[in-house]
């Protein structure tokens, strides 16, 4: 539970900075992160521009490590499961953290690098067309964050489904010249199936916590 607190706060550093960053002017109830940035002259927040760069770039890279160890644990505990024709890899519903921040979009895409230059099992081009995609879906996720349907952004959900099936599938079909819509069809089935369920249970945690973090969100 600790490690998880920990990551809860490090995700509302860099949420809050991301927030400071595009609309100075609002006030944060109460928060740590905020106190520390409030101006003399008026009681409003004033932005270092160094320090929250250095926040994104901290939650980048804890995102791309948790990604490349949960990933390696759940081949670890069933084996091969996050490689599998159908790949439910738990680690994919860290794919909502682009809804809050574009920090997950390269950290998703160096996360996903890491695991795949160290699985025995990765087809030569994994370091490529793999973090390709996830930053593609990242930034697109982050792109669509607003466009939700009761209060999910269901169609951001979508997209690693789409850009992982084809990247994915495309590479499928190189090196085991298996059907490329068969390849398409099960990469989007195991990435949709993640994202519906664990990546929207996440979402909707994290964004109820900084609804509360953040006034008139």
């Amino acid at each position: 539970m600790q490690i998880l607190h920990r990551f809860f706060d490090f995700v509302d550093i860099c949420r809050f900075a991301h927030y400071n960053n595009k609309k100075p002017n609002r006030t944060v109830r109460n928060h740590p992160v905020g106190k520390q940035n409030y101006g003399k002259e008026d009681g409003r927040i004033a932005p270092n521009f160094i320090a929250m760069k250095s926040r994104k770039l901290a939650v980048g890279a804890l995102i791309a490590a948790l990604y490349a160890i949960l990933t390696h644990l759940q081949n670890m505990i069933l084996p091969d499961s996050a490689t599998w024709a159908i790949q439910l890899r738990a680690s994919e519903a860290l794919c909502v953290l682009a809804f809050f921040t574009p920090a997950a979009s390269w950290g998703l895409a160096v996360g996903c690098f890491l695991f795949n230059l160290l699985y025995a099992g990765a087809l030569p081009l994994d370091v490529v067309v793999g973090p390709l995609a996830s930053f593609l879906a990242g930034a697109a996720m982050y792109a669509t964050r607003k466009i939700r349907v009761f209060g999910i952004p269901f169609l951001g959900m979508l997209m690693p489904a789409v850009f992982n099936a084809i990247f994915v599938g495309w590479e499928l079909w190189l090196y085991l010249q298996t059907p490329f819509w068969l390849n398409v069809l099960y990469v989007a089935a195991g990435e949709l199936i993640v994202l519906l369920t664990l990546g929207t249970a996440l979402y909707i945690l994290l964004d109820r916590r900084f609804r509360r973090l953040i006034e008139g969100e």
